[in-house]
């Protein structure tokens, strides 16, 4: 097998839900549809370079300055907010057009309860935003929604979180159990996201 296939087949094969035998399928779905089929995808993949990374919430965004358009709308309620685990919980929750408060992106959890160092900087970002930014009394957000998923590590994570951010805010709360237990946020259907928003406890 050539190379650069082999390359191909390497690098994709790390992808989430893709293992070799589906990357060595994507390269001759590649490779029979031609260059311009190639190029096209190459391109698209070369885009996600001018990708940004929002300096409040860690969502992503392609605008001039470090915040995204969830951030930087002046009309969204600062002093409530959802902490979700990964940027496709956030897009699925968006959908809803339930929400209108803002969130920070917290980054994939792992099983054992622990935050990783990226995750610990995250909460200390959204501290100093709380402390700084909210005018509001004590310095304390409104309410804190754990969005993490209904599962026994998401029940656990959302304990952990909780007790970082015990002193910032008013009010904790999950998103209600529209969700079945065991479920994931991402797949969730937007009806079901409604419900579990406007259930929150």
């Amino acid at each position: 097998m050539p190379e650069s296939i082999k390359n191909f087949i390497n690098i994709f094969s790390k992808l989430p839900s893709i293992g070799p035998r589906q990357a060595t399928r994507l390269a001759f779905y590649f490779i029979t549809g031609g260059k311009n089929r190639i190029e096209e995808t190459a391109n698209a993949i070369d885009d996600l370079k001018n990708i940004k990374i929002c300096s409040n919430c860690f969502f992503i965004h392609s605008n001039k300055d470090s915040l995204c358009n969830i951030c930087a709308d002046k009309n969204r309620k600062k002093e409530i907010i959802m902490i979700v685990e990964k940027e496709t919980d956030l897009i699925s929750i968006e959908r809803t057009k339930k929400f209108q408060g803002r969130y920070l992106v917290l980054g994939e959890f792992v099983k054992n309860g622990i935050l990783d160092a990226a995750q610990k900087l995250r909460l200390s970002q959204l501290k100093t935003f709380i402390n700084k930014e909210l005018n509001l009394k004590q310095d304390k957000a409104k309410e804190i929604i754990i969005a993490t998923n209904p599962t026994t590590y998401g029940d656990l994570n959302a304990s952990v979180i909780k007790k970082e951010l015990e002193e910032f805010s008013d009010k904790f709360s999950r998103l209600g159990r529209g969700i079945p237990t065991g479920g994931e946020i991402e797949f969730a259907d937007e009806d079901t996201l409604e419900q579990a928003i406007e259930r929150r406890n």
